[in-house]
């Protein structure tokens, strides 16, 4: 079982509020790994509050743009929690640094399980905020819990596709999955005769002159004082290679037109990931009887990591988020 050590210094990217009161706490999910979590209840409050759980980026950590929105959101009334997933930051399970579609989804239900019985907490207003790769996983979070009243995705990432696709669809062929699947099974081979587990490598340093621009966007967030977390995978050795390997197989988004709750997807304009919200929204709503509490909010001006910390122009629409679970959770 994984030793837990958990950081009781304040070791956030962003700066912590007077507005909210700040612990940490543990919750485990039915696979038996205990999760950590930052919990962020709003000052004097009083009663059953709606709350909300907050995950992502994929590969970040709490610390990063997941606690931020849980904080802000607890500067408007919610209670929230910004949890590190399975296998990474201070929460458990091993091997390390490893994900799965299928754990990754049950712990946003886990996250909601603990919620569900907070004394301080009206189990019937429970919300999900899922950025970048976890907006995937919350959408998929959403399509099975009906606990799940609202949920919010943020420049979200269809990490099913990414794997099995490639970025903008460039390795959609059964040849490339092929060569992929070879490749990854040459490396499970290697990696049980060693007992070690080779890590891919997190957002590429050096920068190179002729990056694509979405990698100089992630670079300007994980690798620099505005992003970097000691903890965070993006900002250091990454994934194991072959810890994505499920989702070139699994689709989460398969019963996303069966969600019946309230659904909120934001992207940014200028962001490369952007055509994963727009085809997510369509596919959520073809066919779907439910249409009325869904919707695409398009941020103008704006890249993918904007939608991490603002960009430094308030790019995150709190407004809109805030109103959205007011509206949901009542």
């Amino acid at each position: 079982m994984t030793q837990l050590h958990l950081t009781e210094e304040w070791d956030k990217v962003f700066p912590k509020s007077d507005k909210v009161t700040h612990s940490k706490v543990t919750f485990h999910n039915r696979y038996g790994i205990t999760l950590v979590a930052d919990l962020y209840t709003p000052v004097n409050a009083t009663g059953k509050l709606p709350a909300i759980a907050v995950c992502g980026p994929f590969g970040a950590v709490k610390e990063q743009a997941s606690g931020l929105y849980a904080q802000t959101m607890a500067e408007r009334g919610f209670l929230t929690m910004a949890f590190d997933p399975s296998f990474t930051g201070e929460s458990g399970g091993e091997p390390r640094y490893m994900a799965s579609p299928d754990i990754n989804t049950e712990d946003f239900q886990a996250a909601v399980d603990f919620l569900s019985v907070q004394e301080y907490v009206d189990p019937e207003k429970i919300g999900i905020i899922g950025i970048c790769g976890w907006g995937g996983m919350a959408l998929n979070a959403a399509a099975i819990d009906t606990r799940i009243k609202a949920t919010v995705t943020a420049t979200m990432y269809d990490m099913s596709r990414v794997n099995a696709n490639g970025y903008f669809d460039s390795e959609n062929s059964e040849e490339q999955r092929f060569e992929k699947r070879k490749a990854l099974n040459q490396q499970r081979t290697e990696e049980y005769k060693t007992c070690v587990y080779v890590r891919g490598g997190g957002v590429v340093d050096p920068l190179p002159e002729d990056a694509p621009f979405f990698v100089k966007d992630y670079y300007d967030y994980y690798k620099t004082e505005r992003g970097y977390h000691i903890r965070s995978l993006n900002s250091n050795d990454g994934w194991n290679v072959t810890g994505c390997m499920s989702f070139l197989n699994m689709p989460i988004l398969r019963y996303s037109n069966e969600i019946r709750s309230a659904v909120l997807i934001i992207h940014g304009e200028k962001a490369h990931s952007c055509y994963f919200s727009k085809d997510a929204y369509a596919d959520m709503v073809k066919d779907n009887a439910y249409t009325e509490n869904k919707e695409l909010m398009i941020i103008p001006d704006t890249v993918h990591t904007d939608l991490y910390d603002g960009g430094g122009k308030n790019a995150i629409p709190f407004d809109k988020i805030t109103a959205f679970f007011q509206k949901n959770l009542k």
